[in-house]
């Protein structure tokens, strides 16, 4: 991802934090020619300092054969706003976009063992809905290993995190506070996150 240095975000923990709120990514693959993307919600986890992005995805999905075998990258997408010029102190400008994304690579690995994908799925449930968590131990054993069978469990070792936070920090402080005023008075929910996320380097 290209990130000038303006709108690079070091911070892992933010980054971490960022990546469960907007859980819900894109896994990309490639093999030989191919390129395959798969859209996922992920659980995040930290172990011995290293970091985990655990998820599971249907059998019938063909890009599980493959994305052992070369490094993964993993989108997680937050809100966005178009940015128009009428914001800036001088007329020569063009419009922009702001945004914030993280971009995970990492080597991904399956989980086999019938009992760890029965923990990653009830881990899964604590996360989403805890209140489902009753009704799926309720459900019969043949209903269960039915369901269990149709999926592919899986985790990715992250080996590189990129964050990249594109909030008007090359602009003036001016143009900065004229952005957040605008989009924090949209009906737009997106747009008020991004005035939110402003106010915060402002």
């Amino acid at each position: 991802m290209y990130i000038p240095p303006y709108y690079k975000e070091n911070d892992e923990q933010k980054l971490i934090e960022f990546m469960k709120t907007y859980n819900f990514a894109t896994l990309i693959s490639t093999k030989d020619a191919n390129i395959c993307a798969t859209h996922l919600p992920f659980l995040i986890e930290k172990r011995d300092n290293k970091l985990f992005l655990v998820c599971h995805m249907a059998k019938a999905n063909p890009q599980w054969n493959s994305f052992t075998e070369n490094e993964v990258l993993v989108i997680f997408q937050g809100p966005h706003a178009y940015i128009s010029p009428t914001h800036y102190e001088k007329q020569q400008n063009v419009p922009t976009w702001n945004y914030i994304a993280v971009h995970a690579t990492g080597k991904s690995s399956i989980i086999s063992e019938p009992n760890e994908v029965v923990v990653l799925m009830e881990k899964t449930i604590h996360h989403f809905e805890k209140g489902f968590y009753e009704q799926w131990k309720s459900l019969s054993p043949e209903y269960v290993n039915g369901m269990l069978k149709a999926i592919v469990a899986f985790e990715i070792e992250v080996t590189k995190l990129e964050g990249k936070f594109k909030l008007s920090q090359n602009k003036t402080k001016n143009e900065q506070q004229n952005i957040v005023d605008s989009l924090g008075k949209s009906d737009d929910t997106a747009q008020n996150e991004i005035s939110k996320e402003m106010k915060k380097k402002l």
